[in-house]
Protein backbone atom coordinates (compact mmCIF):
# COMPACT_ATOMS: atom_id res chain seq x y z
CA UNK A 1 0.00 0.00 0.00
CA UNK A 2 1.44 3.38 -1.03
CA UNK A 3 1.82 6.19 1.49
CA UNK A 4 -0.24 9.35 1.21
CA UNK A 5 1.53 12.63 1.94
CA UNK A 6 -0.21 15.72 3.25
CA UNK A 7 0.15 18.79 5.45
CA UNK A 8 -0.84 18.87 9.12
CA UNK A 9 -4.57 19.62 9.22
CA UNK A 10 -5.64 20.23 12.81
CA UNK A 11 -5.81 19.10 16.41
CA UNK A 12 -6.68 15.52 15.57
CA UNK A 13 -3.37 15.29 13.71
CA UNK A 14 -1.55 16.80 16.69
CA UNK A 15 -2.78 14.11 19.07
CA UNK A 16 -2.11 11.35 16.55
CA UNK A 17 1.44 12.62 16.02
CA UNK A 18 2.00 12.60 19.78
CA UNK A 19 0.86 8.98 20.04
CA UNK A 20 3.07 8.09 17.07
CA UNK A 21 6.11 9.61 18.81
CA UNK A 22 5.35 7.75 22.03
CA UNK A 23 5.24 4.44 20.21
CA UNK A 24 8.38 5.18 18.20
CA UNK A 25 10.32 6.40 21.26
CA UNK A 26 9.80 3.05 22.97
CA UNK A 27 10.61 1.15 19.77
CA UNK A 28 13.91 3.07 19.58
CA UNK A 29 14.85 2.07 23.13
CA UNK A 30 14.50 5.54 24.68
CA UNK A 31 16.83 7.06 22.09
CA UNK A 32 15.70 10.27 20.39
CA UNK A 33 16.08 8.83 16.90
CA UNK A 34 12.73 10.56 16.65
CA UNK A 35 11.73 13.21 19.17
CA UNK A 36 10.43 12.64 22.65
CA UNK A 37 6.76 13.67 22.74
CA UNK A 38 7.57 16.58 25.08
CA UNK A 39 10.13 17.93 22.63
CA UNK A 40 7.46 17.88 19.95
CA UNK A 41 5.12 19.81 22.26
CA UNK A 42 7.85 22.35 23.06
CA UNK A 43 8.66 22.76 19.38
CA UNK A 44 5.03 23.44 18.57
CA UNK A 45 4.12 25.78 21.39
CA UNK A 46 7.39 27.66 21.72
CA UNK A 47 9.90 27.23 18.89
CA UNK A 48 7.35 27.34 16.07
CA UNK A 49 4.60 29.52 17.53
CA UNK A 50 6.59 31.94 19.71
CA UNK A 51 9.98 32.12 18.01
CA UNK A 52 9.13 31.65 14.33
CA UNK A 53 5.46 32.64 14.24
CA UNK A 54 4.39 29.58 12.24
CA UNK A 55 1.76 26.93 12.81
CA UNK A 56 2.18 23.22 12.19
CA UNK A 57 -0.16 23.51 9.20
CA UNK A 58 2.60 25.55 7.51
CA UNK A 59 5.62 23.36 8.26
CA UNK A 60 4.64 19.80 9.29
CA UNK A 61 4.19 17.21 6.54
CA UNK A 62 2.77 13.75 7.31
CA UNK A 63 3.14 10.33 5.64
CA UNK A 64 0.32 7.85 6.24
CA UNK A 65 -0.33 4.26 5.25
CA UNK A 66 -3.68 2.61 5.87
CA UNK A 67 -4.73 5.52 8.06
CA UNK A 68 -1.66 5.20 10.32
CA UNK A 69 1.18 7.70 10.55
CA UNK A 70 4.40 6.26 9.17
CA UNK A 71 6.55 9.38 9.41
CA UNK A 72 6.50 13.17 9.41
CA UNK A 73 8.91 16.06 9.26
CA UNK A 74 8.93 19.56 10.69
CA UNK A 75 11.43 22.18 11.82
CA UNK A 76 12.26 23.02 15.42
CA UNK A 77 11.12 26.54 14.70
CA UNK A 78 10.73 28.16 11.28
CA UNK A 79 11.53 27.19 7.72
CA UNK A 80 15.09 26.37 6.79
CA UNK A 81 15.47 23.07 8.63
CA UNK A 82 13.85 19.65 8.86
CA UNK A 83 13.76 16.94 11.51
CA UNK A 84 12.57 13.52 10.32
CA UNK A 85 10.36 11.37 12.59
CA UNK A 86 10.18 7.81 11.25
CA UNK A 87 8.72 4.55 12.51
CA UNK A 88 11.81 2.30 12.68
CA UNK A 89 9.81 -0.57 11.19
CA UNK A 90 9.03 1.57 8.14
CA UNK A 91 12.43 3.23 7.76
CA UNK A 92 13.85 2.73 4.26
CA UNK A 93 16.07 4.52 1.80
CA UNK A 94 13.07 5.12 -0.44
CA UNK A 95 11.02 6.76 2.31
CA UNK A 96 13.91 8.94 3.43
CA UNK A 97 14.64 10.02 -0.13
CA UNK A 98 11.00 11.00 -0.62
CA UNK A 99 10.97 12.91 2.68
CA UNK A 100 14.14 14.75 1.70
CA UNK A 101 12.69 15.71 -1.68
CA UNK A 102 9.54 17.03 0.03
CA UNK A 103 11.60 18.96 2.57
CA UNK A 104 13.67 20.55 -0.20
CA UNK A 105 10.48 21.50 -2.02
CA UNK A 106 8.59 22.95 0.96
CA UNK A 107 10.89 23.89 3.85
CA UNK A 108 14.00 25.75 2.59
CA UNK A 109 14.61 29.35 3.48
CA UNK A 110 15.23 31.75 0.60
CA UNK A 111 18.13 34.21 0.60
CA UNK A 112 18.21 37.74 -0.76
CA UNK A 113 19.44 36.53 -4.17
CA UNK A 114 16.92 33.73 -4.41
CA UNK A 115 19.25 30.96 -3.23
CA UNK A 116 17.72 28.10 -1.26
CA UNK A 117 19.17 26.72 1.95
CA UNK A 118 18.06 23.76 4.03
CA UNK A 119 19.43 22.10 7.16
CA UNK A 120 18.55 18.44 7.74
CA UNK A 121 19.48 16.69 10.99
CA UNK A 122 20.98 13.21 11.27
CA UNK A 123 22.54 11.11 14.00
CA UNK A 124 26.18 10.21 13.53
CA UNK A 125 25.18 6.53 13.61
CA UNK A 126 22.58 6.86 10.83
CA UNK A 127 24.72 5.72 7.90
CA UNK A 128 21.79 5.53 5.49
CA UNK A 129 20.65 9.12 5.99
CA UNK A 130 24.19 10.43 5.99
CA UNK A 131 24.88 8.70 2.66
CA UNK A 132 21.70 10.18 1.20
CA UNK A 133 22.60 13.68 2.40
CA UNK A 134 26.09 13.41 1.01
CA UNK A 135 24.78 12.37 -2.39
CA UNK A 136 22.48 15.40 -2.40
CA UNK A 137 25.36 17.75 -1.65
CA UNK A 138 24.76 18.40 2.06
CA UNK A 139 27.74 19.33 4.22
CA UNK A 140 28.02 18.18 7.82
CA UNK A 141 28.42 20.89 10.44
CA UNK A 142 30.80 20.23 13.31
CA UNK A 143 28.44 21.51 15.99
CA UNK A 144 25.34 19.61 16.98
CA UNK A 145 23.10 18.42 19.78
CA UNK A 146 24.47 16.05 22.39
CA UNK A 147 21.38 14.05 23.41
CA UNK A 148 22.09 12.94 26.96
CA UNK A 149 19.93 10.17 28.41
CA UNK A 150 19.85 8.26 31.65
CA UNK A 151 17.92 5.67 33.59
CA UNK A 152 16.44 7.01 36.81
CA UNK A 153 16.77 3.60 38.41
CA UNK A 154 19.97 4.71 40.09
CA UNK A 155 21.22 6.89 42.89
CA UNK A 156 20.74 10.47 41.76
CA UNK A 157 23.36 13.17 42.32
CA UNK A 158 22.84 15.34 45.35
CA UNK A 159 23.68 18.97 44.66
CA UNK A 160 23.38 22.01 46.87
CA UNK A 161 23.61 25.54 45.57
CA UNK A 162 25.19 28.50 47.32
CA UNK A 163 23.67 29.55 50.63
CA UNK A 164 20.81 32.04 50.30
CA UNK A 165 19.30 30.60 47.14
CA UNK A 166 16.11 28.51 47.18
CA UNK A 167 15.04 25.91 44.60
CA UNK A 168 11.25 25.78 44.22
CA UNK A 169 8.39 25.66 41.74
CA UNK A 170 7.43 28.74 39.77
CA UNK A 171 4.94 30.87 41.68
CA UNK A 172 1.70 32.37 40.45
CA UNK A 173 0.55 35.82 39.41
CA UNK A 174 3.18 38.46 38.75
CA UNK A 175 6.07 36.02 39.16
CA UNK A 176 5.40 34.95 35.58
CA UNK A 177 6.74 38.37 34.54
CA UNK A 178 9.92 37.77 36.53
CA UNK A 179 10.33 34.39 34.84
CA UNK A 180 9.99 36.04 31.42
CA UNK A 181 12.59 38.65 32.39
CA UNK A 182 15.03 35.96 33.51
CA UNK A 183 14.64 34.04 30.25
CA UNK A 184 15.58 37.13 28.24
CA UNK A 185 18.73 37.61 30.31
CA UNK A 186 19.76 33.94 30.12
CA UNK A 187 19.40 33.40 26.39
CA UNK A 188 20.54 36.84 25.25
CA UNK A 189 23.72 37.38 27.28
CA UNK A 190 22.15 39.64 29.87
CA UNK A 191 20.53 41.98 27.35
CA UNK A 192 17.99 43.94 29.39
CA UNK A 193 16.26 45.19 26.23
CA UNK A 194 15.30 41.64 25.27
CA UNK A 195 14.43 40.88 28.89
CA UNK A 196 12.10 43.87 28.99
CA UNK A 197 10.42 42.82 25.74
CA UNK A 198 9.94 39.32 27.15
CA UNK A 199 8.29 40.73 30.25
CA UNK A 200 6.15 43.28 28.39
CA UNK A 201 3.88 40.56 27.02
CA UNK A 202 4.06 37.20 28.85
CA UNK A 203 1.75 35.63 26.30
CA UNK A 204 4.69 33.70 24.86
CA UNK A 205 5.19 31.91 28.17
CA UNK A 206 1.49 31.20 28.47
CA UNK A 207 1.81 29.42 25.11
CA UNK A 208 4.42 27.13 26.67
CA UNK A 209 2.08 26.49 29.59
CA UNK A 210 -0.57 25.36 27.10
CA UNK A 211 1.50 22.29 26.21
CA UNK A 212 -0.30 19.14 27.41
CA UNK A 213 2.54 17.91 29.65
CA UNK A 214 3.21 21.24 31.37
CA UNK A 215 3.16 21.04 35.17
CA UNK A 216 3.88 23.95 37.45
CA UNK A 217 5.50 21.63 40.01
CA UNK A 218 8.09 20.70 37.35
CA UNK A 219 8.65 24.31 36.27
CA UNK A 220 11.48 25.00 38.70
CA UNK A 221 13.22 28.25 39.54
CA UNK A 222 16.14 29.28 41.72
CA UNK A 223 15.15 32.22 43.89
CA UNK A 224 17.99 34.62 44.71
CA UNK A 225 18.45 36.20 48.15
CA UNK A 226 16.82 39.40 46.83
CA UNK A 227 13.74 37.44 45.70
CA UNK A 228 14.48 37.60 41.97
CA UNK A 229 14.64 34.55 39.72
CA UNK A 230 18.28 33.59 39.26
CA UNK A 231 17.81 30.43 37.19
CA UNK A 232 15.28 27.94 35.94
CA UNK A 233 14.78 24.37 34.75
CA UNK A 234 11.59 22.94 33.28
CA UNK A 235 10.97 19.19 33.20
CA UNK A 236 8.25 17.45 31.21
CA UNK A 237 6.96 14.09 32.45
CA UNK A 238 5.11 11.72 30.14
CA UNK A 239 3.45 9.20 32.43
CA UNK A 240 2.33 7.09 29.46
CA UNK A 241 5.82 5.59 29.15
CA UNK A 242 7.34 7.03 32.35
CA UNK A 243 9.91 9.15 30.59
CA UNK A 244 10.93 12.78 30.92
CA UNK A 245 12.43 15.55 28.83
CA UNK A 246 14.23 18.57 30.29
CA UNK A 247 14.05 21.90 28.47
CA UNK A 248 15.10 24.65 29.12
CA UNK A 249 17.85 25.06 31.73
CA UNK A 250 19.49 28.41 32.38
CA UNK A 251 21.13 30.72 34.90
CA UNK A 252 20.99 34.53 34.81
CA UNK A 253 24.54 35.75 34.05
CA UNK A 254 25.16 37.57 37.33
CA UNK A 255 24.19 34.44 39.30
CA UNK A 256 26.38 31.97 37.42
CA UNK A 257 29.15 29.87 39.04
CA UNK A 258 27.01 29.23 42.13
CA UNK A 259 25.85 25.70 41.31
CA UNK A 260 22.29 26.77 40.49
CA UNK A 261 21.84 24.86 37.22
CA UNK A 262 23.09 21.63 38.76
CA UNK A 263 20.89 22.11 41.83
CA UNK A 264 17.86 22.78 39.63
CA UNK A 265 18.49 19.68 37.54
CA UNK A 266 19.07 17.54 40.62
CA UNK A 267 15.73 18.65 42.04
CA UNK A 268 14.00 18.04 38.70
CA UNK A 269 15.39 14.51 38.49
CA UNK A 270 14.43 13.84 42.11
CA UNK A 271 10.84 14.95 41.51
CA UNK A 272 10.62 12.97 38.27
CA UNK A 273 11.81 9.80 39.95
CA UNK A 274 9.30 10.31 42.76
CA UNK A 275 6.53 10.59 40.15
CA UNK A 276 7.53 7.26 38.62
CA UNK A 277 9.76 8.32 35.74
CA UNK A 278 12.26 5.64 34.74
CA UNK A 279 14.14 7.55 32.05
CA UNK A 280 15.12 11.16 31.32
CA UNK A 281 16.81 13.01 28.47
CA UNK A 282 18.16 16.48 27.73
CA UNK A 283 19.92 18.10 24.77
CA UNK A 284 23.10 20.17 24.96
CA UNK A 285 24.62 22.42 22.29
CA UNK A 286 27.56 24.07 24.05
CA UNK A 287 30.60 22.80 25.98
CA UNK A 288 29.31 24.39 29.20
CA UNK A 289 25.87 22.81 28.85
CA UNK A 290 27.32 19.41 27.99
CA UNK A 291 29.67 19.52 30.98
CA UNK A 292 26.66 20.13 33.23
CA UNK A 293 24.51 17.46 31.60
CA UNK A 294 27.28 14.88 31.73
CA UNK A 295 27.71 15.52 35.45
CA UNK A 296 23.99 15.05 36.07
CA UNK A 297 23.03 12.40 33.50
CA UNK A 298 26.14 10.23 33.17
CA UNK A 299 28.14 9.25 30.12
CA UNK A 300 25.45 8.09 27.66
CA UNK A 301 24.55 10.33 24.74
CA UNK A 302 23.77 10.32 21.02
CA UNK A 303 25.23 12.96 18.71
CA UNK A 304 22.70 14.63 16.41
CA UNK A 305 24.23 16.91 13.76
CA UNK A 306 22.95 19.41 11.18
CA UNK A 307 23.76 18.92 7.51
CA UNK A 308 23.41 21.96 5.24
CA UNK A 309 22.84 22.37 1.52
CA UNK A 310 22.52 25.58 -0.50
CA UNK A 311 21.39 25.75 -4.10
CA UNK A 312 20.06 28.20 -6.65
CA UNK A 313 16.33 28.09 -7.28
CA UNK A 314 15.62 26.84 -10.80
Amino acid sequence: MACTVRWFQGEDDYWRMREFLRRVYLANGYKQLSWHVARFDYARWHCCLNCAGVGLDEVARIWEEGGNIVSFFMPDGGRGEAHFMIDPQEKSSGLEQEMLQEAEAHLPETGERGEKRLTVWAHDTDAGRISLLQRRGYIRQEWGEWQWRTSLDRALPEVRCETGYVIRSLGEGLELLERCWASGLVFHDGDITVAADNREDPGWYRNIQRAPLYRRDLDLVAEAPDGSIAGFCTAWFDDVHQSAYIEPVGTVPRHQKKGLAAALMAEALRRLKHMGAVHACVGGYTPAANKLYQSMMGETYDLYRPWVRSWQHA
